[in-house]
């Protein structure tokens, strides 16, 4: 059998499988699911009037945030990028730092860092997990950075690197425990991007919660959404506090005066969003379970499919499969656009990962170390229709 006659038959029996997991009318990528108390909540909010920041719907759904993960405390923002600000400033991240962020990772994580008036530092990624490689990561430090004073120097730059932000990708947890020991070693904080992650588990416990801070978003796209929305999740109540104040802009607590101590941000999740989100909340288990089904259902559909591998959750952890995730093998890179092409003209929306950070014009001059790993993966990977309802219904 030929080459073209191979790479045709792999790109149609990957729309064949998809097809027979989702149906034959057209799916999108990832859809949000209203199956609860969503039209009640937002209903009482809107009786109550109270519709914006202030309000019991936050209360209620940073609470349930809280024992959902087993974070000491979450506090709602207005998105995932707006946590991942605060949560970066709250870290110690000062104007002139380097934080060190995954190439492979949505622009937000570097928005964050820019945010800070600080300067991404793009590190590999790994295949079995696709989160930052702790091993690759150790072996860069010793060789590139110096502590100098308690801090990590970039001897290249002689900038301090401050901190360094793990993303789970699409939701399956990076090695966070190891993680987390190599930034004690090196002297880094570590704020956790668990945007992708809610209701995902590393040994037994929660993304997000592994760090100093971790941030968590509600998008419309992500597993549960308030319409727009993301968390900051600490143990530590003196963060929680300063986070919560920095993001209602600083404003000192008083019946009627308006007094601010320092430059606030107004990020606090409106009650509206909140009522929404608390809805879905109570949800989170079965669209989990539903999600967790698709993943088999694709498992079945792609079994004997030689070329192209379903991503499955990394050892050691529980994965909510936020994004279903198709790998060609490296022989099959060259399908990589065919099979895109393929998929979307089928009616079956798929997407690349994003364009990786370093390779982005903003980004372009940044230091990274080594990122040949990351670009074989990006030049790799597929996201294919994931959304709860196909593994309700599937």
């Amino acid at each position: 059998m030929s080459l073209v006659t191979d790479s045709a038959s792999l790109i149609d029996r990957t729309v064949s499988a998809v097809r027979e997991v989702v149906g034959a009318r057209p799916a999108a990528l990832h859809e949000p699911l209203f199956a609860g108390r969503e039209r009640d909540y937002l209903a009482e909010c809107i009786d109550s009037t109270f519709v914006s920041s202030v309000g019991a719907f936050v209360d209620h759904f940073e609470r349930e945030l809280a024992v959902s993960t087993g974070a000491k405390h979450a506090v709602a923002v207005v998105n995932g990028t707006a946590a991942l600000h605060v949560a970066l400033l709250l870290a110690g991240v000062e104007p002139g730092d380097e934080v060190l962020v995954p190439a492979l990772t949505f622009v937000a994580t570097a928005n964050a860092v820019s945010y800070c008036h600080a300067v991404p530092h793009f590190v590999e990624s790994e295949e079995g997990t696709l989160g930052v490689d702790p091993d690759a990561l150790r072996a860069y430090l010793r060789t590139q950075t110096e502590q100098r004073g308690g801090v990590c120097i970039n001897k290249a730059t002689g900038r301090i690197i401050r901190a360094i932000v793990p993303m789970h990708t699409f939701g399956h947890p990076a090695r966070i425990d190891e993680l987390v020991v190599v930034a004690r070693d090196f002297n880094l904080a570590v704020v956790e991007d668990a945007a992708e992650s809610l209701g995902s588990y590393y040994r037994g416990r929660h993304t997000g919660t592994f760090g100093m801070l971790g941030t968590l978003s509600f998008n419309g796209n992500k597993i549960i959404t308030t319409g727009g929305g993301g968390a900051i999740l600490t143990n530590d109540n003196a963060l929680a506090a300063r986070a919560k104040h920095l993001t209602t802009t600083a404003k000192l607590p008083h019946a009627w005066n308006y007094t601010h101590d320092v430059v606030g941000y107004n990020y606090r999740m409106p009650n509206l969003n909140a009522a929404l989100g608390y809805a879905q909340l109570e949800q989170l288990p079965e669209l989990i379970e539903a999600k967790r089904a698709l993943y088999k259902c694709y498992e079945a559909a792609f079994a004997g499919i030689d070329g192209i591998v379903l991503r499955k959750e990394p050892v050691d952890c529980t994965s909510n499969y936020w994004l279903q995730t198709l790998e060609l093998t490296p022989n099959n890179a060259g399908l990589f656009e065919p099979l895109l092409e393929a998929l979307n003209r089928a009616g079956f929306m798929s997407r690349p990962v994003w364009t990786l950070m370093h390779q982005l014009a903003p980004y372009a001059g940044c230091p990274r170390m080594s990122l040949q790993r990351t670009e074989s993966l990006a030049g790799r990977l597929i996201n294919i229709p994931s959304s709860s309802i196909l593994g309700r219904h599937g």
